[in-house]
């Protein structure tokens, strides 16, 4: 009868800005059985590798976004799904083979499917959002309501911690000029 063994390792950096990056990797390895009680010392070998490619196929999925450039897009926040594989390889003394799922979700906030996770905007989030409409000219109130409304439906006290995310990225490029204001808002309430 095989055993089954699951590996999984999930990182997480935070970002300036209260942004964040994150990856998963998940290896599910099959091997004899027997192992554990003939040769625990080829388990063990079997788990360590299965971990290492696991941990190496997170840290350069991290790396990897790390090093590309952000782009913050105007209707929605920033989401991007990437893939942290690994080799996984249950090679050794034993009969195991594996396979390497890893799936790496990565974003400014997001969980790779454009959704929060349904913790309320912190305050520093919040006067962090305050602080960039007031260094951008013609942004007021209404207009980073309006703006709020448009990218989440909801006003700025209603969004979540991962939207407010999306929120500040999307205010730093209308403040860095990447981002069109009057463009994304077509008109909406004027200051």
């Amino acid at each position: 009868m095989p055993l089954r063994l699951n590996i999984g390792l999930s990182k997480k950096l935070g970002l300036p800005d209260y942004g964040s990056l994150g990856a998963s990797c998940n290896v599910d390895i099959e091997l004899d059985a027997a192992l554990l009680q003939t040769d625990p010392e080829a388990f063990q070998r079997h788990a360590r590798n299965a971990y290492d490619a696991c941990r190496r196929a997170v840290q350069e999925e991290l790396a990897r976004h790390q090093a590309a450039p952000s782009s913050a897009p105007v209707n929605h926040p920033p989401a991007t799904t990437g893939n942290a594989g690994g080799n996984g390889n249950g090679n050794g003394n034993g009969n195991g083979h594996a396979n390497a799922n890893g799936n790496g979700n990565t974003s400014n906030g997001q969980n790779g499917n454009g959704r929060g996770n349904g913790h309320t905007a912190s305050e520093k989030q919040l006067t962090y959002i305050r602080q960039l409409a007031g260094h951008i000219k013609g942004l007021g109130v209404r207009r980073l309501e309006a703006l709020s409304q448009k990218m989440f439906a909801k006003p700025v006290v209603g969004l979540t911690s991962l939207d407010a995310s999306g929120l500040i990225d999307a205010l730093k490029g209308i403040k860095a000029g990447e981002i069109d204001l009057d463009a994304v808002l077509g008109g909406a309430a004027t200051p």
